[in-house]
């Protein structure tokens, strides 16, 4: 069966997740990313009459899930298969573009939002993370590693891997990604018990 082609809305919410995984939020403009999506700018306003921050929101809280998808699919064969997923989802990422994509919604967090937009995809970004960190930390201690020692971890994993993607660029080089998953396949393997 074939998959339903995407959306107008679809392409312009996977394209402002593209450009700010590229640019950064604050250079990233409606204009372009209906452009980038092959949309009409108008149609864009039609999606998101609130503007660039309802837009960043969508782009953030779309990426979240994306990865969420492939984390629970992954996890299931246990938390190692799951951090190999995680990092090699980035690592195609930041290899097929060239080093120059990374995620955005770590993007998002590190830009400071203007101050008369309200933080909204500052929100989502959080609970991104948040979502990320329980579904690694739910596999953790369905495989034996006591609840707060999991939290912590899913949280490292979380933490390493964002910044590695964020070295990985820096460095144009996936070296950074390589030698945090050793590490922390290794804090895995310490913490379960199967």
């Amino acid at each position: 069966m074939t998959k339903p082609s995407p959306t107008a809305r679809e392409r312009i919410v996977a394209g402002a997740a593209d450009m700010i995984s590229r640019r950064g939020l604050n250079a990233t403009s409606i204009r372009e990313t209906a452009k980038h999506a092959r949309a009409p700018l108008g149609s864009t306003y039609h999606y998101f009459p609130e503007g660039k921050q309802q837009l960043a929101t969508e782009a953030v809280r779309y990426t979240g899930e994306w990865v969420a998808r492939s984390l629970r699919r992954e996890l299931e064969a246990g938390p190692v298969a799951g951090l190999q997923a995680f990092l090699g989802l980035w690592r195609k990422i930041v290899v097929d573009s060239d080093f120059r994509a990374g995620c955005p919604v770590l993007a998002v967090s590190i830009e400071e939002p203007p101050a008369d937009e309200p933080p909204a995809a500052l929100v989502a970004a959080a609970e991104v993370f948040t979502t990320w960190e329980g579904l690694l930390a739910a596999s953790l201690r369905e495989h034996g590693a006591e609840r707060e020692q999991a939290a912590q971890l899913a949280t490292l994993i979380v933490a390493a891997v964002e910044g590695t993607v964020a070295m990985c660029r820096a460095r144009r080089s996936t070296q950074p990604l390589d030698r945090a998953a050793e590490q922390l396949r290794g804090l895995i393997l310490a913490t379960i018990r199967d």
